[in-house]
């Protein structure tokens, strides 16, 4: 197992490695430069303007010595500006407070992600503030999510081809098929709209007092989660994602009641929930594991739609914000986290699969 994890860490850092060396060179394209020259100096600034905006701020540099001072393994640039005063990539970060003094390396090896040209602060300072936001959403929608999934794929591989697999299996895939915009605007339609839906009736027969169910906008959630304002979001995602894992379980759990050790325990007389709970239930959920630890990744950059249709402000909210604004060190900052968090999940559903197969540890 020790070599295992060696051989696989050394091939998610080649991974993370090359996928950073991709994204650094799509966002460093000379077009996106330009855009950004524009954003930061003014959209009518002639070419020239330009090449001495990009040349000033580190961009005229050739792309690999480029992002081998974004990683820290190259010294950041600098020059002396025509009033004698030193300025570069380091003295930039030490200005803005992310360092108390100005190293020869300031890149994502010691921790510096840049600046953010978007929301003016620390990349790491936007970035964790936004992760944790994120975060709260994802827990709560795995905690809503994974055991809805499981109770449906269980109940509906029971009994494989009955009326309630059938109705069940609908609706795992009805939820699957129905992206998050459209389930969302439902969602906001029904349960948060005070002209439309259920609330003007709610409200009219004096259930409640206030114009709207739930509110459709989950930025108040930022200082109080509460039900009304984190269901929506919560439910949106939960009902996109349960549908995958529901089927996975499903398939997994009429396979295991076609096996020989269950017929024998029918034949022994055993109780039919027993049979399920005690020998079929805990060798159906192995592949569901799998599915499970891979929804992560995905919560984690699927919750972009969600966050800016509910105005959430969460990584999602980040990403989309610094893919329209054009903010290069965020983005690369933001890949950076959904690489780490995507090959991390994938280890640990390597390693929990090979401990809940027996077979596989053999192997």
């Amino acid at each position: 197992m020790l070599w295992f994890l060696l051989r696989r860490t050394g091939v998610m850092l080649l991974t993370a490695l090359c996928l950073t060396f991709v994204v650094f060179a799509l966002t460093n394209m000379p077009a996106k430069l330009e855009t950004l020259a524009k954003t930061q100096a003014g959209s009518r600034i002639s070419d020239a303007e330009v090449a001495s905006w990009l040349e000033r701020n580190g961009y005229g540099q050739p792309m690999l010595r480029r992002y081998g001072e974004w990683l820290g393994v190259v010294p950041g640039w600098r020059r002396v500006d025509s009033d004698g005063q030193m300025t570069g990539r380091c003295y930039r970060l030490a200005a803005a407070g992310a360092t108390e003094t100005v190293p020869t390396r300031c890149g994502l090896l010691q921790g510096h992600f840049g600046t953010s040209t978007r929301f003016r602060a620390p990349v790491a300072e936007v970035i964790s503030d936004r992760l944790g936001a994120t975060g709260m959403l994802m827990l709560w929608v795995v905690i809503v999510m994974v055991p809805m999934a499981l109770v449906v794929g269980v109940l509906a591989g029971m009994r494989e081809g009955s009326r309630t697999d059938r109705s069940l299996s609908t609706f795992a895939i009805a939820s699957t098929a129905t992206p998050e915009y459209v389930s969302g605007v439902f969602f906001i339609a029904l349960l948060a709209s005070s002209t439309v839906g259920v609330s003007p009736l709610l409200n009219s027969w004096g259930v409640i007092d206030s114009p709207v169910l739930f509110q459709g906008n989950a930025r108040s959630a930022m200082e109080q989660i509460t039900f009304w304002n984190f269901a929506l979001p919560v439910m949106t995602i939960a009902l996109f994602g349960m549908g995958y894992i529901a089927r996975i379980t499903r398939a997994s759990m009429a396979e295991v009641m076609t096996r020989q050790y269950i017929r024998t325990a029918r034949l022994k007389g055993a109780r039919f929930s027993v049979i399920v709970l005690r020998h079929a239930l805990r060798n159906a959920l192995i592949a569901p594991f799998t599915v499970i630890m891979l929804q992560i990744p995905w919560l984690l950059n699927g919750v972009v739609v969600v966050e800016v249709l509910f105005s959430y402000p969460g990584f999602g909210w980040a990403l989309f914000e610094a893919a329209m604004n054009n903010d290069i060190e965020l983005l690369l900052a933001a890949s950076v986290v959904a690489v780490i968090v995507v090959l991390l999940t994938q280890l640990i559903s390597d390693v929990g699969y090979a401990y809940l197969n027996p077979r596989i540890r053999v192997a």
